[in-house]
């Protein structure tokens, strides 16, 4: 439901930034036309990233498409960058080199088509930080997709807020380079922005762990296990939203046979299970301690 409003809301305001970009050739209105532009290009990819990452695991995937979601950030990251940031240094750079700009005409109606879409892009982060504030466990840290549309939609605030004073500054003093220098300040936040929703998404699709306080509860469950002598190697990996990795190789006390290190084997990965769901995949390794030196 969050990308669907920021959906509806960015194709509505990319339609009224466009006309208005185009009616007063306002190159800050145009950089922002394109951001929103990008906006809705990430946003049905990321309705593409909920519906794919919740197919069921099958032979060629054994551990599930949660990692669809990362993919596709990336590519909403990539989208952000090409489409948004560097139209909008384009814009900044015509605006610079070309005198044909000085006029404001229809600037009053192009204002009031940023103040509409400053609306409706607030009322968007709204319902996306209500989102947040209902998945305490996780956060943004957690959901790819909210991550990208929190980001989205606060980075569309401020871009419509840089608008606002370039276009306002160049009525009040005559000079395009307010609204240039508004177009590459755009430009600029949606680049640093790209880059870090790429940098997050690259991380977790090569394989980023858990949370270090989250592996060191599992490696406190681990090593309070009686049949456990010692905790030789602790691994996670993050393979979705809802779903972890957990490999550990692990030396049993002295003394079991092989029911029992099976039995006991199959109660630890229970137990690891039950207290963090999302760890559905476990794997212990039973192998001996090396020896230790004289």
């Amino acid at each position: 439901m969050t990308v669907l409003v920021a959906l509806a809301a960015n194709l509505l305001i990319a339609a009224a930034k466009a006309v208005g970009g185009l009616a007063t050739g306002s190159p800050a209105l145009l950089s922002e036309a394109a951001h929103s532009v990008a906006d809705s290009m990430n946003e049905v990819f990321l309705l593409a990233a909920l519906r794919r990452s919740r197919r069921p695991a099958d032979g060629r995937h054994p551990f599930g498409y949660g990692k669809e979601r990362y993919f596709w950030s990336l590519l909403a990251a990539v989208g952000i960058f090409v489409m948004g940031g560097c139209f909008s240094f384009f814009q900044g750079v015509e605006a610079l080199r070309s005198h044909e700009r000085e006029t404001t005409g229809g600037y009053v109606t192009g204002l009031a088509v940023l103040g509409v879409a400053l609306a409706a892009e607030g009322g968007s982060l709204l319902r996306a930080l209500h989102q947040v504030r209902k998945q305490p466990g996780s956060g943004l840290g957690g959901d790819p997709a909210l991550r990208t549309v929190v980001a989205e939609d606060g980075t569309a605030v401020v871009g419509v807020l840089l608008a606002i004073a370039g276009m306002a500054l160049h009525m009040v003093t005559g000079k395009v380079l307010w609204e240039a220098a508004a177009s590459l300040s755009i430009g600029l936040l949606l680049v640093y922005v790209a880059y870090r929703l790429g940098k997050d998404a690259r991380d977790q699709l090569i394989g980023e762990a858990v949370a270090p306080e989250l592996r060191g509860r599992i490696r406190a469950l681990l090593d309070a296990q009686p049949e456990i002598d010692n905790v030789a190697t602790l691994l996670t990996m993050r393979l979705g939203l809802d779903s972890t990795l957990v490999a550990a190789r692990i030396d049993l006390v002295p003394g079991l046979d092989s029911e029992e290190v099976e039995t006991v084997s199959e109660r630890i990965k229970r137990s690891v299970a039950q207290t963090w769901p999302e760890a559905d995949q476990v794997f212990l390794d039973v192998t001996e301690a090396p020896p230790k030196s004289p």
